[in-house]
């Protein structure tokens, strides 16, 4: 019997070591909670792989499939003037028609108009 690369004789001097250490009264509850412990590992691992193969499969189906080409029902719009302007920047237009610079006002430099 070889679990772990630990052999019959390794696990009988590991055993008693334990019993002289811990006592023969928490030897029981040690063993109870390492058998806890690798029962809730053993858990983890199993629920691990099973995600980890459903993930798999996802991408096998994914990348086997076909892909399903399809035409855009509208063409895209073409952006007027005035749609382009819309977020304040480059020149705009006064009531005239015609086209002129925005100018950013900054609240700290008067303008250079005269008083």
């Amino acid at each position: 019997m070889n679990v772990f690369g630990v052999g019959l004789p390794e696990m009988a001097l590991i055993l008693v070591l334990a019993l002289l250490v811990f006592g023969p009264k928490k030897l029981p509850e040690i063993g109870r909670s390492l058998g806890k412990a690798l029962k809730g590992f053993q858990q983890a691992s199993k629920e691990f792989e099973e995600e980890f193969k459903k993930e798999a499969q996802q991408l096998e189906k994914t990348l086997t499939s076909p892909m399903k080409a399809s035409l855009e029902t509208e063409p895209p719009k073409a952006l007027s003037p005035q749609d382009a302007n819309l977020d304040g920047e480059g020149p705009t237009s006064d009531d005239s028609g015609d086209l002129v610079a925005a100018q950013a006002v900054d609240p700290g430099v008067e303008s250079p108009s005269s008083p």
